[in-house]
């Protein structure tokens, strides 16, 4: 099972310009939807037509006007749309055990444990195999990412590197910009950005397409502007019950990388690791008591 984004059906203008095109009283209707997405996403047609103020015809005639074939797709896009813009108030705010650590826990582990199921549900490995050719064709690859991302971006970069492949991880404002300034035809640029996506790592695959490089997105929401602004994306949940991010399923994807990256030519990765495994018996890193 692929896990996969429903767009409004029309595509010739985006869906600002659209509800500019509702009248004013329509405009007013559906706006709190769209501004306070996790408080109406869960909401029957009727339900959400009630909270509003208005009757369930009214509310499918605008949803279509907006270009979703249906109530359910227009659903979707406020699911999407409280990825996109959660906070950390959100996510604590959304937490239903107050006061029982062990279950809050508890709580944390299943909703991990879920991520990974969506990735696992959504990731195509054919995809995952031609990023893998992508990495050794390239003359370079460069990853850019910010805040808690950067992580992410350093964990590719060492493991990937010990294939040794050209990959340079650029974490900050400064180095995303010099790195992409240099990057055209031939390179390839990986963006790392969750929900509604940071400006400099937005920004620098933004330049990346327009120098020519090849583009691929990781994020968490296809309303991510990765979406858009690259030629291909990879989602992986960030989800939590708790304050903070959770990027079990981010690091699961980038060990899939890894996999795929390994077994493309398992015998270059094998003379490697052979080199690797003496060092790790013998070499002055370690600690020998």
């Amino acid at each position: 099972m692929t896990t996969k984004f429903v767009a409004p059906k029309s595509q010739g203008s985006s869906l600002a310009e659209r509800i500019e095109q509702l009248s004013i009283k329509r405009q007013e209707i559906i706006r709190p939807t769209l501004e306070h997405p996790r408080e109406y996403v869960l909401l029957s047609v009727r339900a959400i037509a009630k909270r509003l103020t208005t009757d369930p015809a009214t509310i499918v005639r605008i949803v279509r006007s907006l270009g979703f074939g249906s109530y359910r797709e227009f659903q979707h896009h406020l699911h999407e749309l409280s990825l996109a813009f959660a906070t950390s108030l959100d996510t604590m705010r959304a937490s239903s055990r107050n006061g029982n650590e062990p279950a809050h826990v508890a709580d944390s582990l299943e909703q991990d444990a879920k991520n990974l199921q969506g990735l696992k549900n959504s990731l195509d490995a054919p995809r995952l195999l031609a990023l893998a050719k992508r990495f050794y064709d390239a003359r370079r690859t460069v990853i850019i990412a910010g805040d808690l991302a950067s992580f992410l971006a350093v964990y590719l970069e060492y493991q990937l590197s010990i294939l040794g492949l050209p990959v340079f991880a650029a974490t900050s404002a400064g180095r995303i910009s010099h790195l992409v300034r240099n990057s055209g035809k031939g390179d390839m640029v990986i963006a790392i950005s969750f929900r509604r996506g940071l400006r400099h790592t937005v920004e620098g695959a933004q330049q990346a397409r327009t120098r020519g490089a090849y583009c691929v997105g990781i994020s968490d929401t296809y309303l991510s502007p990765l979406a858009r602004d690259c030629h291909e994306i990879f989602l992986a949940s960030i989800e939590s019950t708790s304050f903070g991010a959770s990027y079990a399923a981010p690091v699961a994807l980038a060990n899939a990388i890894f996999a795929a990256c390994g077994q493309y030519r398992r015998s270059q990765t094998m003379a490697t690791v052979k080199e690797m495994a003496e060092e790790q018996k013998t070499g002055s890193r370690w600690y020998a008591p």
